[in-house]
Protein backbone atom coordinates (compact mmCIF):
# COMPACT_ATOMS: atom_id res chain seq x y z
CA UNK A 1 0.00 0.00 0.00
CA UNK A 2 1.19 3.80 -0.57
CA UNK A 3 2.21 6.09 1.99
CA UNK A 4 -1.00 8.20 1.88
CA UNK A 5 -3.07 4.65 2.57
CA UNK A 6 -0.80 3.84 5.66
CA UNK A 7 -1.32 7.38 6.97
CA UNK A 8 -5.13 7.18 6.70
CA UNK A 9 -5.04 3.72 8.41
CA UNK A 10 -2.41 5.37 11.24
CA UNK A 11 -3.99 8.91 11.89
CA UNK A 12 -7.58 7.51 13.51
CA UNK A 13 -4.71 5.71 16.00
CA UNK A 14 -2.45 8.37 16.58
CA UNK A 15 -5.43 10.68 17.47
CA UNK A 16 -6.92 8.12 20.23
CA UNK A 17 -3.13 8.24 21.54
CA UNK A 18 -3.23 11.88 21.78
CA UNK A 19 -6.52 12.48 23.41
CA UNK A 20 -6.69 9.75 25.77
CA UNK A 21 -2.47 10.07 27.00
CA UNK A 22 -2.07 13.91 26.85
CA UNK A 23 0.88 15.24 27.88
CA UNK A 24 2.13 12.12 28.89
CA UNK A 25 2.89 10.71 25.78
CA UNK A 26 6.35 10.79 24.24
CA UNK A 27 5.77 9.16 21.01
CA UNK A 28 3.81 6.91 18.85
CA UNK A 29 5.65 4.84 16.04
CA UNK A 30 4.79 2.24 14.04
CA UNK A 31 7.14 -0.63 13.05
CA UNK A 32 6.35 -3.98 11.11
CA UNK A 33 4.69 -4.36 7.51
CA UNK A 34 3.32 -0.91 7.28
CA UNK A 35 6.68 0.50 7.86
CA UNK A 36 8.91 -1.74 5.78
CA UNK A 37 6.42 -1.21 2.88
CA UNK A 38 4.67 -4.53 2.37
CA UNK A 39 1.65 -4.20 4.42
CA UNK A 40 -1.33 -6.45 2.98
CA UNK A 41 -4.69 -5.58 4.18
CA UNK A 42 -5.69 -9.26 4.18
CA UNK A 43 -2.48 -10.24 5.87
CA UNK A 44 -1.18 -7.66 7.96
CA UNK A 45 -1.94 -6.27 11.02
CA UNK A 46 -1.24 -2.55 12.19
CA UNK A 47 1.86 -2.79 14.80
CA UNK A 48 2.37 0.17 17.31
CA UNK A 49 4.80 1.32 19.81
CA UNK A 50 3.60 3.65 22.18
CA UNK A 51 5.98 5.63 24.49
CA UNK A 52 4.95 6.91 27.40
CA UNK A 53 6.79 9.08 30.40
CA UNK A 54 4.89 7.27 32.95
CA UNK A 55 2.76 4.35 33.34
CA UNK A 56 -1.10 6.14 33.32
CA UNK A 57 -3.80 5.10 35.29
CA UNK A 58 -6.39 2.66 35.11
CA UNK A 59 -8.98 4.66 34.01
CA UNK A 60 -7.32 6.17 31.41
CA UNK A 61 -6.05 2.79 30.28
CA UNK A 62 -9.73 1.79 30.20
CA UNK A 63 -10.68 4.85 27.58
CA UNK A 64 -7.45 4.22 25.64
CA UNK A 65 -8.03 0.53 24.99
CA UNK A 66 -12.01 1.15 23.82
CA UNK A 67 -10.88 3.21 21.54
CA UNK A 68 -8.29 0.65 20.21
CA UNK A 69 -11.08 -1.97 20.09
CA UNK A 70 -13.11 0.11 17.63
CA UNK A 71 -10.52 0.68 15.57
CA UNK A 72 -9.28 -2.46 15.79
CA UNK A 73 -12.68 -3.64 14.37
CA UNK A 74 -12.73 -1.43 11.71
CA UNK A 75 -9.63 -3.02 10.24
CA UNK A 76 -7.34 -4.37 8.53
CA UNK A 77 -7.85 -8.16 8.96
CA UNK A 78 -5.50 -8.52 11.27
CA UNK A 79 -6.34 -5.39 13.51
CA UNK A 80 -4.20 -3.32 15.99
CA UNK A 81 -1.06 -4.82 18.02
CA UNK A 82 0.25 -2.40 19.97
CA UNK A 83 2.46 -2.00 23.42
CA UNK A 84 3.11 0.51 25.69
CA UNK A 85 6.10 1.34 27.52
CA UNK A 86 7.60 4.12 29.02
CA UNK A 87 10.71 6.40 28.24
CA UNK A 88 13.02 4.77 30.72
CA UNK A 89 12.75 1.38 29.13
CA UNK A 90 13.63 2.73 25.53
CA UNK A 91 16.31 4.99 26.50
CA UNK A 92 18.02 2.58 28.66
CA UNK A 93 16.87 -0.74 27.09
CA UNK A 94 15.59 -3.76 29.65
CA UNK A 95 15.77 -7.50 28.43
CA UNK A 96 13.06 -9.02 28.68
CA UNK A 97 11.70 -5.44 28.47
CA UNK A 98 8.69 -3.88 30.48
CA UNK A 99 5.60 -2.66 29.41
CA UNK A 100 2.28 -0.98 30.99
CA UNK A 101 -0.45 -2.36 28.27
CA UNK A 102 -0.48 -4.22 25.35
CA UNK A 103 -3.28 -5.64 22.97
CA UNK A 104 -3.49 -7.66 19.81
CA UNK A 105 -6.40 -9.54 18.34
CA UNK A 106 -5.20 -12.31 20.57
CA UNK A 107 -6.82 -10.44 23.71
CA UNK A 108 -10.23 -9.27 22.26
CA UNK A 109 -12.10 -11.64 24.37
CA UNK A 110 -10.08 -11.39 27.48
CA UNK A 111 -10.61 -7.96 27.30
CA UNK A 112 -13.98 -7.40 26.89
CA UNK A 113 -14.84 -10.71 29.08
CA UNK A 114 -13.08 -8.60 31.98
CA UNK A 115 -11.84 -5.59 30.75
CA UNK A 116 -10.87 -4.63 34.99
CA UNK A 117 -9.10 -8.27 35.24
CA UNK A 118 -7.34 -7.61 31.88
CA UNK A 119 -5.78 -4.09 32.69
CA UNK A 120 -4.21 -6.11 36.09
CA UNK A 121 -3.16 -8.56 33.64
CA UNK A 122 -1.92 -6.89 30.67
CA UNK A 123 1.42 -5.43 31.88
CA UNK A 124 4.78 -6.87 32.88
CA UNK A 125 8.06 -7.75 30.69
CA UNK A 126 7.72 -9.23 27.15
CA UNK A 127 10.35 -10.82 25.01
CA UNK A 128 9.15 -9.77 21.89
CA UNK A 129 10.13 -6.22 22.77
CA UNK A 130 13.33 -6.58 21.60
CA UNK A 131 12.57 -7.39 18.40
CA UNK A 132 9.85 -4.53 18.06
CA UNK A 133 12.52 -2.58 19.30
CA UNK A 134 15.10 -3.18 17.15
CA UNK A 135 12.87 -2.92 13.65
CA UNK A 136 11.31 0.58 15.30
CA UNK A 137 15.37 1.75 15.66
CA UNK A 138 16.61 0.34 12.02
CA UNK A 139 12.86 0.23 10.31
CA UNK A 140 9.99 1.77 12.08
CA UNK A 141 8.13 4.90 11.59
CA UNK A 142 7.83 8.22 14.04
CA UNK A 143 4.24 9.21 13.74
CA UNK A 144 4.04 11.53 16.56
CA UNK A 145 6.99 12.28 19.23
CA UNK A 146 10.71 12.09 19.84
CA UNK A 147 12.61 11.27 16.75
CA UNK A 148 13.20 6.97 16.88
CA UNK A 149 17.50 7.32 17.26
CA UNK A 150 17.16 9.91 19.89
CA UNK A 151 14.54 7.54 22.14
CA UNK A 152 15.37 3.90 21.47
CA UNK A 153 18.79 2.51 22.57
CA UNK A 154 20.66 -0.32 20.34
CA UNK A 155 19.26 -3.48 21.30
CA UNK A 156 21.93 -5.53 21.99
CA UNK A 157 22.15 -8.73 19.43
CA UNK A 158 21.85 -11.47 22.20
CA UNK A 159 18.56 -9.88 23.19
CA UNK A 160 17.39 -9.53 20.08
CA UNK A 161 18.56 -13.14 18.95
CA UNK A 162 16.90 -14.44 22.34
CA UNK A 163 13.47 -12.41 21.30
CA UNK A 164 13.19 -14.25 17.36
CA UNK A 165 14.45 -17.38 18.64
CA UNK A 166 11.78 -18.10 21.12
CA UNK A 167 9.15 -17.06 18.42
CA UNK A 168 10.63 -19.81 16.10
CA UNK A 169 11.79 -22.60 18.29
CA UNK A 170 9.14 -24.96 17.97
CA UNK A 171 8.58 -24.60 13.98
CA UNK A 172 8.42 -27.71 13.31
CA UNK A 173 5.56 -28.63 15.36
CA UNK A 174 3.65 -25.36 14.46
CA UNK A 175 4.57 -24.92 10.89
CA UNK A 176 1.32 -27.05 9.19
CA UNK A 177 -0.47 -24.51 11.90
CA UNK A 178 0.99 -21.24 10.62
CA UNK A 179 2.66 -22.20 7.48
CA UNK A 180 3.17 -18.24 6.13
CA UNK A 181 4.41 -16.98 9.35
CA UNK A 182 6.66 -19.10 10.34
CA UNK A 183 8.39 -20.06 6.55
CA UNK A 184 8.67 -16.56 6.03
CA UNK A 185 9.83 -15.41 10.07
CA UNK A 186 12.39 -18.49 9.59
CA UNK A 187 14.10 -17.18 6.78
CA UNK A 188 14.07 -13.65 8.14
CA UNK A 189 15.89 -14.79 11.05
CA UNK A 190 18.65 -17.00 9.00
CA UNK A 191 19.27 -13.64 7.25
CA UNK A 192 19.94 -12.02 10.58
CA UNK A 193 22.04 -14.75 11.63
CA UNK A 194 24.20 -14.65 8.41
CA UNK A 195 24.02 -11.30 7.57
CA UNK A 196 23.05 -8.67 10.19
CA UNK A 197 19.99 -7.85 8.62
CA UNK A 198 16.36 -6.86 10.10
CA UNK A 199 13.64 -7.57 6.42
CA UNK A 200 9.90 -8.02 6.67
CA UNK A 201 8.37 -11.08 6.30
CA UNK A 202 8.35 -10.48 2.42
CA UNK A 203 12.36 -9.65 2.34
CA UNK A 204 12.44 -12.74 3.92
CA UNK A 205 10.93 -15.05 1.70
CA UNK A 206 13.05 -13.28 -1.53
CA UNK A 207 16.45 -13.16 0.76
CA UNK A 208 15.06 -17.15 1.05
CA UNK A 209 14.99 -17.91 -2.75
CA UNK A 210 18.31 -15.97 -3.34
CA UNK A 211 20.00 -18.43 -0.20
CA UNK A 212 18.90 -21.53 0.16
CA UNK A 213 18.69 -24.96 -1.13
CA UNK A 214 16.07 -24.87 -4.38
CA UNK A 215 14.55 -28.21 -3.52
CA UNK A 216 12.69 -25.32 -0.96
CA UNK A 217 12.01 -22.56 -3.70
CA UNK A 218 8.67 -23.62 -4.58
CA UNK A 219 7.34 -23.61 -0.72
CA UNK A 220 9.08 -20.23 -0.74
CA UNK A 221 6.67 -18.78 -3.75
CA UNK A 222 3.51 -20.64 -1.94
CA UNK A 223 4.34 -18.13 1.21
CA UNK A 224 5.08 -15.55 -0.77
CA UNK A 225 1.91 -15.79 -3.02
CA UNK A 226 0.10 -16.59 0.06
CA UNK A 227 1.53 -13.46 1.79
CA UNK A 228 0.68 -11.55 -1.29
CA UNK A 229 -3.28 -12.77 -1.19
CA UNK A 230 -3.04 -15.05 -3.39
CA UNK A 231 -4.75 -18.83 -3.50
CA UNK A 232 -2.09 -20.96 -1.84
CA UNK A 233 -1.41 -24.79 -1.69
CA UNK A 234 1.21 -25.64 0.54
CA UNK A 235 3.28 -29.07 0.38
CA UNK A 236 2.51 -30.20 3.73
CA UNK A 237 5.41 -32.85 4.17
CA UNK A 238 7.76 -30.15 3.40
CA UNK A 239 7.23 -27.62 5.91
CA UNK A 240 8.00 -29.84 8.47
CA UNK A 241 11.32 -30.69 6.38
CA UNK A 242 11.62 -26.73 5.99
CA UNK A 243 11.63 -25.98 9.68
CA UNK A 244 14.25 -28.45 10.81
CA UNK A 245 16.39 -27.53 8.39
CA UNK A 246 16.33 -23.99 8.92
CA UNK A 247 16.93 -24.62 12.71
CA UNK A 248 19.54 -26.82 11.94
CA UNK A 249 21.05 -23.60 10.21
CA UNK A 250 20.30 -21.12 12.82
CA UNK A 251 22.30 -23.36 15.25
CA UNK A 252 25.13 -23.51 13.78
CA UNK A 253 28.11 -21.16 15.33
CA UNK A 254 28.47 -18.14 13.78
Amino acid sequence: MTSPDIAARTAPFLRACLDCMGGNLVGVYLHGSAAMGCFHPARSDLDYLVVLRDEPADPVKRRFLDRVVELHRAGPAKGIEMSAVTESVCRHFVYPTPFVLHFSAAHLEAYQADPAGYLLRMRGADPDLAAHFAVTRQRGQVLFGTPIRDLFAPVPDAAYWDSIRLDIQDAPARIQAQPLYLTLNLCRALAWRREGRILSKAEGGAWGLAHLPAGFHPLLRTALADYRGETAAYDSARLPQFARYMLAQLSEPD
